[in-house]
């Protein structure tokens, strides 16, 4: 059974395209970016030294690696994106309850515990590189980086959902092979 013209799932089809191609090009953007940072370390830092950054030279050790680190981020969402899509495909096929969409929503549930985890020494970085390129008096940059409430709820419903499919596909064979 396929759900041809249900346009829900059209319009998550195409959202999600969407996102894939504007999360993956910035993705490839910013992982180019970053080796070019060392290529072109004299211009950045001079650009720097004229908006009045005395230190410039001193965020370069960080700068490329925060910025692969955003890049490996991105990463992990358009490989979120790419999961969720072929789920959404799934229902569109009329056959979500089996056992490669459970783990899909696991490996799901595991981008968003690495997105959390890595975030946070990318987010310290950050905030030692405003600290050096910022005026204190106009700019303040938070340092609550850590676990998000909403991304440990994501993990948990995804998780949880990963087993509800798990089980249902097996419940389904079950049925299926007593038939």
């Amino acid at each position: 059974m396929t759900l041809v013209k249900d346009p829900l799932l059209t319009a998550a089809r195409i959202l999600l395209v969407f996102f894939i191609a504007v999360v993956g090009f910035a993705t490839v953007a910013i992982a180019l970016g970053s080796p070019a940072t060392l290529v072109f370390e004299d211009r950045i830092v001079a650009a720097f030294v004229d908006e009045g950054v005395a230190d410039a030279a001193r965020i370069f050790p960080a700068l490329p690696i925060v910025m692969l680190g955003c890049a490996v981020l991105l990463a992990l969402g358009v490989y979120f994106l790419i999961l969720l899509r072929r789920i959404v495909n799934s229902v569109g096929d009329g056959d979500p309850f089996v056992p490669v969409n459970a783990s899909r929503l696991s490996r799901m549930g595991w981008a968003v515990l690495a997105g959390q985890v890595l975030s946070i020494p990318i987010g310290r970085a950050v905030v030692w590189i405003a600290t050096i390129v910022a005026d204190d008096s106009e700019v303040h940059v938070g340092d609550d980086f850590g676990f998000s409430g909403s991304s440990l709820l994501l993990m948990l419903v995804l998780f949880i959902l990963a087993r509800v499919f798990r089980q249902g596909a097996a419940m389904r064979e079950e049925l299926e092979g007593t038939v």
